[in-house]
């Protein structure tokens, strides 16, 4: 297969020469792990003592990586990327509030954005996080079956109203919803709901996708059981894969805890998992919908390899590819130019509460080995190409 990945003028053609030169700095800083130490510190620093930071986040980093700061704010990111066939997931990423008011302004922001993909074709998915719908604690304290508190039980009674709501609503406007998955030890949990809420809308076509990330070594078997009670069952399959983006974190607690890790023991395993899961997928494609989630250029030939040898069409919608905004636009683009399914994830929020987001994503580009010189030797050739200096 030809390796359409390396065409940089495909993939930064929608950015300026301004643009450009913001990405290069910008991943230019995010290669030195001691810069990103420094920088998130600070950063952190100056939003806790609320110092007037916004405007340098928001030129810098924020709009690298995020659409805006509300939908609205988000759309002409949106038709600017779909001018290229790129689709976006609107992503409301603020992270970590534990309050029922926090929570009941993320569902009505999830329910906006499922109104806003129904109305739009450039916004084929809505998505949401477990963890915005409800506290974490609790997810653990469900998942792993200890009895709750009266008060614990009403708030859970909550969460799962919450979940139902945003389903139900995703299904009568027929908008594919995709759901994230988070921490391994509050994930059970999430998967029950989101197993209850496949068996429920997933009965003539996949509305609701789960998350499963493939740098656990016990999510194939996961999705293999999923399986065999689907087939029993008679619903759908709707699966985003990922690799995964809490692996310190949970590597960390696994060792802190004396248990083992969730995770698998190599970056190969991992690699291998993922397309294990793939190809599993492909085998049921008649009863599953895919959502490859990744920034790994072989994992996207094996796709493409697959949907070729199985004379599936590129425009399938159960086959989708997906990257993050403001990263892997040489697979973005170049996907999109040759004729196939593919969706960025858009973050947007408050900068204030998208940082935590935003840390994450400058803290994995600069564990995961190659992702950031990759990024920098494609802005170097694009920079060159167009004679830059």
């Amino acid at each position: 297969m030809d390796k359409i990945f390396n065409n940089t003028e495909v993939a930064f053609s929608l950015k300026s020469d301004t643009e450009l030169d913001r990405a290069y700095f910008l991943f230019k800083m995010i290669a030195s792990e001691p810069l990103v130490r420094i920088g998130t510190a600070v950063t952190n620093f100056a939003l806790k003592a609320h110092l007037p930071v916004d405007g340098l986040i928001r030129a810098t980093v924020f709009d690298h990586f995020c659409g805006g700061v509300n939908e609205l704010d988000c759309l002409s990111v949106v038709d600017k990327m779909y001018t290229k066939r790129v689709s976006s997931v609107l992503d409301y990423s603020v992270e970590g509030k534990e309050e029922e008011a926090q929570f009941d302004a993320a569902l009505e922001m999830t329910l906006k954005t499922i109104e806003f993909a129904k109305e739009r074709q450039a916004i084929p998915f809505a998505v949401f996080k477990p963890t915005g719908l409800g506290r974490l604690d609790l997810y653990e304290k469900v998942g792993a079956k200890e009895t709750l508190t009266a008060s614990e039980q009403a708030e859970w009674d909550k969460v799962c109203e919450r979940f139902e709501l945003v389903c139900k609503t995703a299904h009568d406007k027929d908008v594919a919803l995709l759901i994230d998955a988070e921490e391994s030890w509050m994930q059970d949990a999430a998967d029950d709901l989101v197993e209850a809420m496949m068996r429920k809308y997933n009965k003539e076509k996949v509305i609701v996708f789960n998350t499963l990330q493939m740098y656990r070594w016990d999510r194939l078997d996961y999705l293999k059981s999923l399986h065999e009670r689907a087939k029993v069952e008679g619903f759908f399959i709707g699966m985003k894969i990922v690799r995964g983006a809490y692996m310190e974190k949970e590597n960390k607690r696994a060792e802190e805890r004396g248990y083992p890790t969730p995770i698998c023991s190599s970056k190969q395993a991992t690699d291998d998992n993922y397309n294990a899961a793939v190809d599993y997928m492909m085998k049921h494609i008649e009863t599953m919908a895919i959502f490859a989630g990744t920034h790994n250029e072989e994992s996207s030939y094996k796709l493409m390899s697959m949907l070729k040898d199985n004379n599936i069409d590129l425009h399938d919608h159960r086959i989708w590819f997906g990257q993050l905004y403001g990263m892997s636009d040489n697979i973005s683009y170049n996907l999109a130019a040759n004729g196939y399914n593919v969706a960025k994830y858009l973050p947007f929020g408050p900068v204030r509460d998208v940082m935590p987001y935003l840390i994450r994503r400058a803290e994995e580009n600069t564990s995961v080995a190659g992702q950031t010189s990759r990024e920098l030797n494609l802005l170097k050739t694009e920079r060159s190409r167009r004679k830059l200096k």
